[in-house]
């Protein structure tokens, strides 16, 4: 069957916050339905309207779909390590809101982060990275910082949360499209931490 348009165009954002989390409960009980995922199946699905917009972390374990229970056009995915917010991940974003009606904008992170690994052991040992890599330390330096700044007991779980909470913060404040949008109450901007022991998703507030 065809995913109907009006099924998520009648989505408030806590609707489809609830919807992802449910499908997380189902995920963590072990008691998913079997999904279609078959070309012939995805064909079916002619109405790209998600239920939410991801900016995940492109660590191969974390597979929004799967930890969301969600099926073929369900989530509009923008992946890359460390899951910070880039231009062109702000675009994307910016996208789902203004041409697709995406009523949640989602920053999720996960425990275990090696880019945010990556990230502390740069600020603490001074350590050189070769190619582009400079980008990914620029944009999550300031994350660590600040988790470094409250002497926390485990420093890549702070690092990793105040990452999720800085980028989730950009959304919200820097994009006059999504500014209109969260003014309206048509979309909403969460930040969530997925940990890779449990499965369990976790919002932050």
């Amino acid at each position: 069957m065809p995913r109907v348009r009006g099924d998520v165009e009648d989505l408030t954002p806590n609707q489809a916050l609830d919807r992802l989390l449910a499908g997380n409960s189902r995920y963590v009980d072990e008691t998913l339905p079997p999904r279609d995922y078959s070309a012939s199946h995805t064909a079916l699905v002619d109405e790209h309207s998600p239920v939410a917009a991801i900016l995940g972390c492109g660590d191969a374990r974390v597979g929004a779909e799967l930890i969301f229970d969600c099926g073929p056009g369900d989530l509009f995915m923008v992946r890359l390590a460390g899951n910070f917010l880039s231009d062109y991940g702000l675009a994307s974003m910016e996208y789902c809101v203004e041409f697709l009606a995406t009523p949640l904008l989602m920053v999720l992170g996960h425990t275990h982060c090696g880019a945010v690994t990556c990230a502390i052991r740069v600020v603490e040992e001074k350590v050189d990275l070769p190619g582009r890599l400079f980008v990914l330390i620029d944009a999550l330096e300031p994350s660590v910082l600040r988790a470094q700044a409250t002497n926390p007991a485990d420093l890549l779980v702070a690092a990793t949360e105040e990452n999720v909470r800085r980028q989730a913060r950009r959304l919200r404040t820097i994009s006059p499209v999504i500014n209109a949008a969260l003014a309206a109450g048509t979309v909403a901007v969460v930040g969530a931490i997925y940990d890779m022991d449990t499965g369990q998703v976790k919002v932050l507030e």
